[in-house]
């Protein structure tokens, strides 16, 4: 994931300071040192740093911080909060018009993943808010844009407005605007034309585009994996447009994550969403508190929460959890609720959101690697069992256990080991819901794993 490198170093540096009981100056110069590193190596814009650095030290050898009970961990928090009001402080929310459609020009370089996260927002918007979002086809230039755009419309149950590749965007966007008040939908997203790098002519298109659409944001597409080239394409198109909110994409590659910690302190527009995979729902809006937190290991329980509450009815969670009380938790119970924990993304990704857990620092996950190909194997054990078997595991015996190994192509060992789990944990959810007492709120979010 984004950051991983930065993370790890910061947590490092982080870590002698929390345990102390004095610091001194010399001790947060040393830190600082450090930090100063860390950042530049995830390409971090080298004046953010230095004014990072020069407040979080400020703020450090600071009366309150070195006369404290915990100097350390007040130290952590300085940071924490440093780091979160470099990347915006507050999540930006979206600008909607009082008057619909409420109409969104996405820009960016091609390449960067535009007209993909045009498809990916527009989906959000729907689900998350229950807008009725139009997409807008205005990238005659690149010859698959416009049937990438349909691919996407028709993939999502969307609808595509495009009068081809002989219509200029001006004209495009003015047609397009008519039909979406005529047909009364309240968010328009315009996929604008991109280049391979800024040229006057583009510009010139866009700023004849905002002209017509008025458009209540003007979003920026940006490739985190580009470093501090991001910034650099963020401050050419914010001194032509005026751009209103970044959306970074590809967060979840084996990126520096420079770009995201520089973007908001160089051009000052906020990141409003980040793209997380391939996947059509995979965004999601930008919060710079969780970012922060996650960075330095102290998880982020919000965002795995929100994710397990989109994967699970409310009504099957309240089922599950009175089966789980009752130990009467089958087997098709499980693999429902394994196959909602692989919907909410990469199980290492989740790992990270546990606050402690993230780099195996929590008791039995010190250099766990999670291999996900072993849900596939578990998947398909539970799958070569009967109905019966599966509600009724009790019956298990040695002769349909060698059934189901050969059933599935694991071995008898693998199907043992999956049934003494299944069995263990069926007993500790039992025994926790007991101990959770009577008229006490019991279950989470359904999610035994968690």
């Amino acid at each position: 994931m984004a950051f991983e490198g930065l993370s790890e170093r910061l947590q490092a540096s982080l870590a002698k300071m929390r345990g102390k009981g004095k610091i001194s100056e010399a001790d947060v110069k040393e830190m600082m040192r450090e930090v100063r590193l860390a950042l530049l190596e995830a390409d971090v814009n080298f004046k953010v740093v230095k004014q990072f650095v020069n407040d979080v030290k400020e703020r450090a050898v600071g009366q309150d911080v070195m006369t404290s009970l915990t100097p350390g961990q007040q130290v952590v928090k300085i940071v924490h909060d440093e780091l979160t009001k470099l990347m915006g402080s507050e999540v930006s929310p979206l600008t909607l018009s009082n008057r619909p459609p409420t109409v969104i020009m996405m820009t960016g370089l091609q390449g960067a993943g535009k007209t993909t996260t045009v498809g990916k927002l527009a989906n959000h918007l729907r689900k998350k808010q229950n807008r009725s979002p139009l997409l807008v086809a205005a990238d005659i230039y690149r010859p698959a844009a416009i049937k990438q755009l349909e691919t996407l419309g028709k993939q999502l149950e969307l609808p595509v407005f495009s009068m081809g590749d002989q219509v200029s965007p001006q004209e495009i966007v003015t047609n397009a605007l008519d039909y979406a008040k005529e047909h009364h939908h309240d968010i328009v997203l315009i996929d604008t034309a991109g280049r391979l790098h800024i040229d006057e002519d583009l510009m010139q298109e866009l700023v004849d585009v905002k002209e017509i659409a008025k458009p209540n944001e003007i979003f920026l597409v940006v490739d985190s994996m580009t470093g501090q080239d991001a910034v650099n394409v963020a401050q050419s198109f914010n001194e032509k447009l005026g751009v209103t909110g970044v959306v970074l994409t590809k967060l979840d590659g084996d990126t520096r994550g420079g770009a995201a910690l520089s973007i908001k302190a160089v051009t000052g527009a906020p990141i409003k969403f980040v793209g997380l995979g391939e996947k059509l729902d995979a965004i999601e809006p930008f919060y710079p508190e969780r970012m922060a937190s996650r960075i330095l290991g102290m998880g982020d329980m919000l965002t795995l929460i929100e994710k397990a509450e989109s994967q699970m009815d409310a009504t099957r969670a309240k089922e599950l959890e009175g089966k789980m009380r009752d130990a009467s938790f089958t087997f098709d119970d499980f693999i429902e609720q394994l196959q909602q924990v692989k919907q909410m993304g990469p199980l290492d990704e989740l790992l990270g959101m546990i606050p402690g857990a993230g780099k195996g620092k929590m008791k039995g996950l010190k250099n766990a690697q999670i291999d996900e190909k072993q849900l596939v194997y578990v998947e398909a054990i539970i799958q070569s069992m009967t109905k019966r078997e599966r509600t009724e595991p009790e019956i298990l015996n040695a002769s349909r256990r060698k059934r189901i190994a050969r059933g599935s192509g694991r071995s008898i060992q693998e199907v043992n080991r999956l049934i003494k789990q299944f069995e263990d944990m069926r007993k500790m959810m039992k025994q926790f819901s007991g101990q959770m007492g009577k008229g006490k709120k019991k279950g989470g979010f359904g999610l035994p794993f968690f």
